[in-house]
């Protein structure tokens, strides 16, 4: 079994397109959506409905959360919240549906998803979290490993049998992780880098061999930035693509 860890899409249809192309060529067999599949791009009910036509489970993102109820737009700061409306502009009925069904939290596999931390918050981040407070963490979830959205950064946390925490980037390609751990996954983000590395990013995890390979996916990099403008996209969301 080869599952697919997706996160962060935020409305690159382009990003998307390339991720299912690699996902399909690499074998998965089944995938997971960290939710943000919207917000900040141009295309978000196309995003939605392909996630939906693949049958791709997502929780909901913070995004996710504001299109379904505008009350959650105090979450967010001046800028992002004008993405936020936009993208409520291109959305249509049947497609905010499709985000406000989502949950915030789901479990497949044996492991749990959710966007922002556990148990199950979409606006909370990892990157928030240190020493005694990270190592807490590992006590709000039972399932040995939790996928994580939200920061855009690729990086693993894991706390061994004895306690002890500790934290690293991911970096392209695969890794066996050690039994005895628990561990929480960043998967970084499909359509919106933050990183320095304008590909897009998704994971593979394999459970028997307990293989997490990380991938870089080219794309029309310069057609989505195109795209992002055309639309009307604050530049500031534009300039992180390339």
């Amino acid at each position: 079994m080869k599952l697919a860890v997706i996160s962060d899409i935020h409305g690159n249809l382009g990003a998307f397109k390339a991720v299912l192309a690699d996902m399909d060529a690499q074998g998965a067999t089944c995938a997971v959506s960290l939710g943000d599949n919207v917000g900040y791009g141009p295309d978000p009910g196309p995003v939605l409905r392909l996630v939906a036509s693949r049958h791709i489970p997502s929780v909901a993102g913070n995004h996710e959360m504001a299109v379904a109820d505008a009350r959650w737009l105090r979450e967010f700061n001046s800028q992002s919240r004008d993405a936020v409306r936009m993208t409520m502009d291109w959305l249509d009925d049947d497609e905010v549906e499709l985000a406000r069904a989502m949950p915030r939290m789901l479990v497949r596999e044996g492991c749990r998803f959710v966007h922002g931390m556990p148990p199950d918050s979409p606006f909370t981040y990892l990157y928030e979290f240190h020493g005694k407070r990270l190592a807490s963490v590992f006590d709000r979830f039972p399932e040995p490993i939790c996928f994580v959205g939200h920061t855009h950064d690729l990086e693993l946390v894991r706390r061994d049998a004895d306690g002890v925490v500790a934290r690293e980037p991911l970096t392209e390609g695969p890794r066996v992780l050690p039994a005895g751990g628990r561990y929480l996954i960043s998967a970084g983000s499909v359509g919106q880098p933050r990183d320095g590395d304008n590909r897009a990013k998704y994971l593979l995890w394999e459970p028997a061999p307990r293989r997490l390979t990380v991938r870089f996916v080219p794309y029309d990099v310069q057609d989505a930035a195109r795209r992002f403008r055309e639309a009307g996209v604050n530049e500031r969301y534009v300039l992180r693509l390339l």
